[in-house]
């Protein structure tokens, strides 16, 4: 297989499972806010030079309604944002309205960095956000950040591939996932799809099990998968690894990996965001001209995930009044619907979603990318975080992770890697 080049015009993880091990303590207790400095630090997420115009408007209609504040926009590398952001709070130096994600944010809002916003957005204001994206930025019933922009996962299948295996439409369950798997190998010699078990690089294997009906944890955080429906759910791994139908790269390669063997026609289906559609079509026009959009994947739970950026309040602002002015401003619908448009996301509040599915509906002649696009907006009313917001989360999954992958390399059985998983995660909870 040829070597493709990936582009990607900026970063948003489909499960946005990014987080730092916090080796310093953020007071729990902030200083007074002081006097109103009528000017606010933005901090956006890699989206300069690309998005330069769309921000220049914003931010001047903003300060066109609201005389006398300024905003500065500071864009972070993506690689860059979380060691930044928690050395500015530590510091009392952050920013008045940061771009970040719920997972990551949900780690700072333990140690009372954020600002709660219960008291300070109205019921009205909050109804307007979809309830299952509100919910992604809370913790412990407290709300820490406003929902921006989101990306549902969408499958992209080879239809040819498909059509050679004797197939007419792509798995919408796991159970017709690994029966699909099973039908490429035989009739093509290739794999049905990719996915990655490397800790670091995707949080998908972990929203698998609770699609498959698992819960992670319970409410006092200790694990909860060692359960009937987790014993399936790491089964089914073994069973598709063990048989040969997982390229033996699922337990090195990350996600980069999977659009690379779907580009070179090595594999059916893709699991992605619809903004890669796109990058396939530049890469690998051939095979974005037999490829097509579906749903998500799911299992009986009929859950589907849905990867969020948020804006927070860091609790030392100098400015929160203005901050959440400028917080609500960027998140409302009509701004929400014209950065959705401008950067192939989808939009988080209830009117802006109905709206971009409407004008999608208006069209008789969609391309690639807004058909997948609409397949994404269109799953956003059943979405959610399927992965909770805790603390010391990359350990839970480090935990997850490297067991299954004993039980797929029969290192272990599959109850043993189980009750590992959930030996060492209790030892991390109960400390």
């Amino acid at each position: 297989m040829d070597k493709v080049r990936i582009y990607k015009p900026f970063h948003l993880g489909l499960s946005l499972l990014a987080g730092l091990a916090l080796s310093v303590s953020i007071g729990c207790t902030s200083r007074p806010a002081a006097e109103d400095t009528g000017e606010i630090e933005f901090w956006t997420m890699q989206l300069q030079p690309k998005f330069n115009d769309y921000f220049g408007d914003l931010i001047a209609a903003f300060e066109a309604e609201n005389p006398g504040v300024k905003v500065r926009w500071v864009d972070v590398p993506w690689t860059a944002m979380e060691s930044k952001i928690l050395t500015a709070v530590s510091a009392k130096t952050a920013p008045d309205v940061v771009n970040l994600n719920p997972t990551f944010a949900s780690q700072l809002a333990t140690r009372n960095a954020w600002f709660d916003l219960d008291d300070r957005i109205s019921p009205e204001a909050r109804s307007q956000y979809l309830p299952n994206i509100w919910q992604a930025s809370t913790l412990k019933d407290q709300s820490f950040g406003i929902p921006w922009y989101l990306t549902t996962q969408i499958i992209i299948y080879n239809r040819s591939l498909l059509q050679e295996a004797g197939l007419d439409r792509p798995p919408a369950t796991y159970a017709e996932l690994a029966n699909m798997a099973k039908q490429v190998k035989e009739k093509t010699g290739k794999y049905g799809f990719f996915v990655s078990f490397v800790a670091e690089d995707s949080g998908e294997i972990l929203e698998s099990l609770v699609k498959m009906g698992a819960s992670l944890v319970d409410d006092e955080g200790k694990a909860a998968f060692n359960t009937p429906e987790g014993k399936a759910a790491f089964q089914y791994w073994v069973d598709l690894y063990q048989q040969n139908l997982l390229p033996p790269e699922v337990l090195t390669q990350g996600h980069r990996y999977a659009i690379e063997l779907y580009q070179g026609g090595e594999t059916a289906l893709l699991a992605t965001g619809a903004q890669f559609f796109p990058t396939i079509e530049n890469n690998a026009p051939a095979i974005a001209k037999v490829s097509a959009v579906a749903p998500q994947v799911t299992g009986e739970s009929g859950k589907k995930n849905v990867a969020v950026m948020n804006l927070v309040i860091p609790r030392d602002t100098d400015n929160p009044e203005d901050a959440l002015k400028f917080a609500l401003f960027v998140t409302n619908s009509t701004n929400q619907l014209a950065f959705a448009k401008e950067a192939s996301v989808l939009p988080s509040t209830k009117d802006s979603v109905q709206e971009y599915i409407g004008k999608l509906n208006e069209k008789t002649d969609l391309s690639p990318l807004e058909q997948a696009s609409k397949v994404g907006a269109q799953q956003l009313n059943d979405a959610e975080i399927l992965v909770p917001a805790m603390d010391n989360l990359k350990v839970l999954q480090k935990a997850i992770y490297t067991n299954l992958q004993a039980a797929m390399l029969g290192q272990k059985s599959v109850e043993q890697a189980l009750e590992d998983a959930e030996k060492e995660w209790n030892s991390v909870v109960g400390n």
